[in-house]
């Protein structure tokens, strides 16, 4: 069944540049796809179409079943509640313990602090942060803080996890162990699309690769198919 549907989408910002032309694409709902391409390719105006950062010139692009670029703006909210994002740079609030940090998130729903309490200390145990519950982004290496945004972008029970570059901060040990917790929330059923330059970890992932090129699909590769090519 799929989740995500891009019906010759077409994105031309006011520069004259075409990010992303002519597109179409479905993603099933479980699935985990990597995005790549070289610097200007259109993988990030590709994710930001997703949650309504931008808006195609033209096409559909739908997410579980609703048609995001004919949303309202004051509806956008609606769909943002059904995906989470990750982005390479953690924005976590550095005057909030990792607790805090995570249970923001929910906060702003009003869900009572007993159901919050027991989501945040849920997701602290997948990424395996529990004991840091009380600790301060300052207090955590970059990957544990990489894990607190994670933890913080699941914690409403997204549909669709985006990731933009999760890794892109870190080495290539601590990479791996983000990618190992992105897998176990994929094992759990949430789809996840994640950009990255780390052509490594999109080798070892084995799973569905999208390359793009001029804001085009040049090789759209079956799960463990993709190998690259170096010069």
């Amino acid at each position: 069944m799929d989740l995500i549907r891009f019906q010759k989408v077409t994105k031309k910002y006011k520069n004259g540049v075409t990010a992303v032309n002519d597109i179409s694409l479905s993603i099933e709902k479980g699935d985990f796809v990597f995005v790549i391409g070289s610097t200007g390719c259109g993988k990030s105006t590709l994710i930001k179409m997703l949650y309504r950062e931008e808006r195609p010139t033209s096409g559909k692009i739908i997410v579980g079943g609703i048609d995001v670029a004919k949303l309202k703006n004051w509806r956008v909210f609606k769909i943002r509640r059904k995906i989470g994002v990750v982005f390479q740079d953690f924005k976590l609030l550095s005057k909030l313990t990792v607790y805090e940090n995570v249970a923001f998130a929910l906060e702003i729903f009003g869900l009572p602090k007993s159901q919050i309490y027991n989501r945040v200390m849920k997701v602290l145990d997948l990424v395996g942060l529990k004991s840091k519950a009380k600790q301060y982004p300052t207090q955590l290496s970059g990957g544990e803080q990489q894990r607190v945004a994670i933890a913080r972008a699941i914690v409403n029970e997204p549909k669709l996890l985006i990731c933009d570059e999760p890794t892109g901060n870190l080495d290539e040990d601590t990479s791996m162990e983000i990618m190992n917790v992105l897998d176990e929330i994929n094992k759990l059923g949430t789809t996840i699309i994640m950009v990255t330059h780390d052509t490594e970890i999109v080798e070892k992932m084995k799973k569905r690769v999208i390359l793009l090129d001029s804001g085009r699909i040049l090789k759209d590769y079956e799960k463990g198919t993709y190998v690259h090519e170096s010069n």
